[in-house]
């Protein structure tokens, strides 16, 4: 099990950027499937993105694959999302999750209790 450390979040205006990082606490991060997720108040938890063990492979949410951007460094043990063109519905509690997953696709279905999950960071924006 990882320990995840989101940060990043913020209050930011309509348009504007945030980048959102995700710190594991050991080199196994490097064997994790990477995700990010959202929370907006009222709302269940969506899948934003996904990149694989080696970020050669990406996974996006239809709506958010023209404005955000998942990576990752293994050096540092982190993970990031870049977000551009933020909206005021993009306004949620962003938290990463860590899987171990062997396939050739990066998953965006199956996410779980049983990954390990950073306790999130809040962006908002305002219109």
């Amino acid at each position: 099990q990882v320990r995840l450390v989101e940060s990043g979040g913020g209050l930011v205006q309509a348009g504007d950027s945030l980048r959102l990082s995700c710190t594991a606490s050991d080199r196994s991060f490097s064997n994790y499937v990477m995700g990010w997720f959202r929370q907006a108040p009222g709302k269940e938890r969506e899948f934003v993105a996904a990149v694989s063990m080696r970020a050669g492979t990406t996974t996006y949410a239809d709506s958010m694959k023209s404005r955000f951007t998942i990576s990752r460094d293994n050096t540092k043990n982190t993970v990031y999302l870049q977000m551009n063109s933020l909206k005021p519905e993009d306004t949620a509690v962003y938290s990463c999750a860590g899987r171990r997953f062997l396939g050739a696709v990066v998953p965006t279905t199956g996410w779980n209790e049983s990954h390990d999950w950073g306790q999130g960071t809040q962006g908002t924006v305002s219109s």
